[in-house]
């Protein structure tokens, strides 16, 4: 499977030293096999560091799946709202080597706000959401994993 990390610079060797605590999933290296995904939040740093790079990567992740501790959402749920709700209060602590679901992108970020700060209760915002095409993600959140399933094959400028 390839996924891609969007930056203002290749990741040859991801490090989650380097990662937000306080981030939809957590603390973590953050990939998606969506490639357009990926350019689309590494343009996000043009404006700023004035490139905009996707670094490519290649895992085996019949292996990952049999060997890791995996949290998958297939979709947006009550299930996906709390977890989120936990990691960006910073009260998760779960101890999954890697999460994948939905990205909390700009439409799915407004709703969320506004079950954060309860202008809407969980069953709305969960409406609100379903009409919503999850854009996955793939949140490493232990090195020695990163180290084992995550090997960089490329970057490219956008």
């Amino acid at each position: 499977m390839v996924l891609y990390h969007g930056s203002y610079l290749a990741v040859e060797t991801p490090d989650i030293s380097y990662s937000r605590e306080k981030v939809d999933f957590g603390k973590g290296f953050y990939t998606t096999p969506i490639k357009e995904q990926a350019v689309r939040w590494s343009v996000r740093f043009k404006r700023k560091k004035g490139k905009s790079i996707v670094s490519v990567y290649e895992i085996d992740e019949l292996e990952l799946f049999q060997t890791s501790k995996i949290l998958k959402f297939e979709t947006y749920s009550d299930e996906w709202l709390d977890f989120i709700l936990a990691c960006r209060r910073g009260q998760n602590t779960s101890n999954y080597d890697v999460v994948i679901g939905g990205v909390a992108n700009d439409k799915v970020f407004d709703t969320i706000e506004l079950f954060f700060e309860n202008l809407i209760d969980k069953k709305e915002a969960i409406e609100r959401l379903r009409y919503e095409e999850p854009n996955f993600q793939y949140c490493f959140r232990t090195q020695s994993v990163i180290d084992k399933y995550l090997k960089f094959t490329s970057s490219e400028v956008f």
